[in-house]
């Protein structure tokens, strides 16, 4: 049988060994299936997309609401300086503010070099503004999130979608594919896990010769408030159960999303995270916590020593800045962008 290591360990994402008998045992609540509504269901139909870490203090309220969206008091241009950080705009949370084409104007205002998490029919778009799309989304019914690879019924059905997001990736340029483990239904971690080691294994070689990498999203199961902020019932809900999985995959084009606020809920440490995961990490994403709001100083998240732990990692992808607005949409990302950009 598949062992991976215990989920009460703060330790690490270390190579994928044994676990003792009983090491594991899952709090969460039961699994479901409810509809995950609002925009990100919206976003995916079809064919589109708490423990505080140790030292992780609110943001230091650098920059202030002011209403000023285009610049300074000299008129000085918002977004990316120093360039270190390669950011996105994730659609989906923007959804309900802007269009297409006004989030990728957005985009390149800021400085940001791709439109993430955004159905291919609007990839031309994205071309229009010399934009990539940093991770694609799968063209699946309902959220993607639900029926992942821990599920066998399921593997024929993703690695259809999943070659053929490959596909359309490698002709765009866009560099990586979501994954998910799906929701725990009635598998144990371990079966679950084997599953998914199974299913990866299943599409790694096709995403190796395609060049594109596929990334396996870990997401929280604890904030229970809203269907987009978080997802009890979803079985990789911890790093070192999606890192165990990943490692036993073996493959450099099957690696971790770290979505920075689901960490920051499940398992805290980000910085250490981020560092013992190394070059496993193919993707990021951001957003305020609690609340999934903006990169601001209402939560707890101290984003700018996080980037500069990515940069002493030598990470070279991208970070989405994936919060939902509370306020003026264009005002929060710019803010966002530039705390990130360090």
């Amino acid at each position: 049988p598949l062992l991976f290591s215990s989920r009460k360990r703060v330790s690490s994402c270390h190579a994928f060994t044994g676990v003792k008998n009983g090491g594991m045992k899952k709090k969460t609540k039961p699994s479901t299936q409810r509809s995950e509504s609002l925009s990100r269901r919206s976003l995916f139909k079809g064919a589109t997309a708490g423990i505080i870490g140790s030292g992780l203090a609110g943001c230091t309220g650098k920059f202030a609401i002011t209403g000023n969206v285009s610049g300074s008091k000299t008129g000085e241009k918002r977004g990316v300086r120093k360039g270190r950080i390669n950011q996105s705009v994730v659609s989906w949370c923007f959804a309900d503010h802007w269009s297409v084409k006004e989030t990728c104007e957005q985009a390149v205002k800021l400085g940001c070099k791709s439109v993430e998490l955004i159905a291919t029919e609007h990839w031309p778009e994205l071309k229009k503004h010399d934009l990539t799309c940093a991770i694609a989304t799968l063209p699946v019914e309902g959220p993607p999130f639900v029926k992942g690879f821990n599920n066998p019924k399921y593997h024929d059905m993703l690695l259809e979608v999943t070659k053929k997001t490959i596909d359309d990736s490698a002709d765009f340029g866009c560099p990586n594919v979501i994954a998910f483990t799906g929701y725990a239904e009635k598998f144990s971690l371990e079966e679950g896990a084997g599953n998914c080691v199974e299913g990866f294994k299943k599409v790694a070689g096709y995403a190796e010769k395609k060049g594109v990498t596929v990334c396996l999203e870990m997401l929280n199961s604890r904030d229970d408030s809203d269907p987009n902020k978080g997802h009890p019932g979803y079985q990789g809900d911890h790093i070192d159960y999606c890192m165990d999985i990943l490692n036993a995959v073996g493959s450099p084009r099957v690696k971790l999303l770290f979505d920075v606020y689901h960490v920051q809920i499940m398992d805290g440490d980000v910085i250490r995270r981020i560092r013992e995961c190394g070059d496993m990490i193919g993707h990021v994403h951001t957003a305020g916590n609690p609340g999934r709001g903006e990169l601001d100083d209402e939560q707890e998240i101290n984003y700018p020593p996080i980037m500069k732990a990515l940069l002493e990692i030598k990470y070279k992808g991208f970070v989405g800045q994936e919060f939902i607005p509370t306020r003026n949409p264009e005002l929060g990302l710019a803010e966002a962008v530039e705390l990130c950009d360090v």
